[in-house]
This record gives C-alpha cells, structure tokens and sequence, in this order.
C-alpha cells in the first residue's frame, strides 16, 4: 500500500520521530537521557569542542535536563556502550548483539580495518589488560630510558587497541579526560547480556525498524548509510515488509521515484500530534537529524556543508555553523565559539536562509532559546558579530 505525503507532512513526520522539539518530560533526569538515546538507536561522537561536544549536545536538544556527567553515568551502569554506527557513537547496551556482524567481519577478515594488523602486538596487548586490567593507549607508550613490551610508540599500540576493539575483543570502559580506557569485553559486558550473532534478516530488520522508528520515513540508502554491503539485504527485506503490511511505502510531494520511503503504519500517528513550531532548537552538526546531508536537502530543503574541513579562505558561513530549527523548518545557521576566558558565547556569523518570512519572531525565539543553551555552555551572554 502506497501513502502519498505533502513535503510539510513529511517533515512533520521527522521531527516528532526526531524528538524535535523535544517534549515535556517526566522521571529521573538521567532515565530521560537513556530514552533519547534508546529511541535514537545512537549518538554520535565528536572530537570538536569550540562549544559542547556533539554528544552533550546532541542529547541535551532531546534532554533540557541533560548534565555532562549523564554519559559516563550511563557507561559506568552498563546502560550504554560504545563503537561504531556510521561513525564512532554511543549505543544502548539492548542492541549489543547488532554490533557482532560488523565485528565478526573484521575479526574474519571478510572486512579490512582501516589500519594494519600487527597479530604479536595485538596478542600483548590483550595480555597486559587481562594481567593488568583497564589500560589507556598512553600506559603502552615507550619511556626514556624504559620499555613497555618493548620500545613501542604509541602510534602501533593504539592502532592495535583500534583492532581488537573494532573486532570486538575489547570495548571502552570508561573515558578519562576524554581519553579512551579500553578492558576484555567479558568484564565489560554485563551478565545477560545476548550475544548471538543476529541472522542477515534480523540484522536487516534490526537496522530498518531502528531507523523508521528514529527518522519517521527511510530509503534503503539512508537506512544502509555507509554499513557496507547492507544495502542488497536492506531492500530486500524492505521489499518483504511492505508486502506483508508491516511497512508503507510512502511517495513525498511530488511523485517521482527519488520521493518514495518507507514507514511504519503506526508512525503516521505522529501526524496528529501538534509540533512545537514556535520553539527554536540551535542543533549540532552531528546532530542525528541533519547527518545525512544529501537526506536532510531533500527534505528540507537544506543545503548543509560543515566547514571545519574547509579551508579558512573558501568558508562561507564559518569554521562551526549551527543548523537551527524553527517553525518546522531549518531557517537559518549560527557559527559561533565560546571564548571560555571570558565566558562569552562569541556568534561569529548569523546567517539566514532565504525562506525566513518574520526576522522580528526569530529573533525573539533565538532570545529564548540561548537563555538555556548560554547556561549549557557555561556563558553568562553572548555577542552576534555578523548577520547575512
């Protein structure tokens, strides 16, 4: 069965499935941070810190009660785990089993790391942890004068603590200082925990009915991004569900094949729930939503490029513009850094999108939104020093 959907409805339909704007909420701060998480199926990680952390920040627009200190909290209680989504990210530890293929694929060989393997160094590693417990990549580097397991650097000993957590022989514990605290899987792992390697098409469903379940509408491209040779099985299996009602096909706007998705039955629910429009969100880079850049044009009609790897001379909006979402639509993207000195969030560039219709409402949704995010960021004001 075949639905068609305005390109308002559609979007419509993301944001509630997004959880943007988030909703009011109830129960334990740090409860609410693991549901945004579960929901989102991941959160990814992110290095760059000229604000928060995409992961903080990522969970606090789902999460107004979100604290820093929830993640490691949530790692520490064996609610969370980390490895690999299309990037480096933060998982619920129920979908532990969904990150074996990938794993056994690399262990196998049947995939090839990005690095190459060293099997003596990877064997002592493994045997210094088992002996000696939580180990950072900095306790394997060589002092003057000294040798740990030899005269290693640290470049092959974290290339080797890189493999054997990709292939699932160690996870990260803990983070200290942000730096990764890698142990044995088994004494990381919590009792209970299933660890059967999921069939292709439990694996194929796992990954559909987490993304429908996240994004409200999905092609088998977006639902396979960069989770290399899904997309065959992916398609497959979508074919299947639709054919047997569990799925819809779902034609957005104008009906041309590149607007077909797929959604459950029951998401188009969200239809009939009001959407916080007037609420503003200043969203991360890596922000779920907006990952798939190619998704999120076709959608809303977002042309997103984030310039950190972009040379300074060829930037258009800045080293690390904001996305921000208002009256259901993404109007407008902010560059901005927090001078920590002075505890001052500096906007470096305010630049609107050419659809925003009342300039005088936006500012005044902005005023209310970085009243949070200032606190967020540990700034008491800020200071716009551009608008385009």
């Amino acid at each position: 069965m075949t639905e068609s959907l305005s390109i308002q409805q559609a979007r419509k339909l993301v944001l509630h499935s997004q959880k943007l704007p988030p909703a009011k909420q109830s129960g334990a701060a740090l409860d609410a941070t693991y549901v945004a998480l579960e929901h989102l199926g991941y959160i990814q990680i992110d290095t760059i810190s000229v604000i928060q952390r995409a992961h903080h920040h990522t969970l606090w627009n789902r999460n107004p009660r979100y604290k820093l200190e929830h993640l490691d909290q949530l790692v520490a209680d064996k609610r969370v785990f980390e490895y690999w989504s299309h990037a480096a990210a933060y998982l619920p530890m129920r979908d532990y089993r969904f990150s074996l293929p990938r794993k056994l694929a690399l262990a196998q060989g049947e995939q090839k790391h990005w690095y190459k393997r060293d099997e003596k160094l990877m064997q002592l590693v493994m045997k210094r942890i088992e002996a000696e417990g939580p180990l950072m990549a900095k306790d394997f580097e060589g002092e003057k004068g000294k040798t740990k397991l030899g005269e290693w650097k640290s470049k092959p000993a974290k290339q080797a603590l890189d493999l054997l957590f990709m292939q699932g022989d160690l996870m990260i514990s803990s983070r200290l200082n942000f730096h990764k605290v890698y142990d044995l899987t088994e004494r990381v792992l919590p009792a209970g925990t299933n660890t059967t390697e999921p069939t292709k098409e439990e694996y194929a469903r796992f990954l559909i009915t987490q993304y429908l379940t996240a994004n409200g509408i999905g092609q088998a491209s977006e639902i396979a991004y960069l989770l290399k040779n899904t997309k065959p099985l992916v398609t497959a299996t979508l074919d299947e569900m639709e054919a047997s009602g569990e799925l819809l096909k779902i034609v957005v706007g104008k009906n041309r094949v590149n607007d077909v998705y797929y959604a459950s039955p029951t998401s188009l629910e969200l239809l009939g729930k009001p959407l916080a429009r007037s609420k503003l969100k200043i969203l991360s880079p890596f922000d779920n939503l907006l990952i798939q850049r190619k998704r999120i044009k076709a959608l809303f009609d977002f042309d997103y490029l984030i310039e950190c790897y972009v040379p300074a001379a060829k930037r258009k909006y800045g080293y690390f513009s904001l996305p921000i979402l208002w009256e259901g639509k993404l109007i407008a993207r902010m560059d901005c850094k927090v001078n920590k000195t002075k505890s001052i969030l500096d906007i470096h560039h305010l630049a609107f999108e050419p659809n925003i219709k009342n300039e005088d409402a936006f500012y005044d949704a902005l005023d209310k939104e970085l009243v949070g995010f200032l606190k967020f960021q540990g700034c008491g004001e800020y200071q716009i020093h551009k608008t385009s």
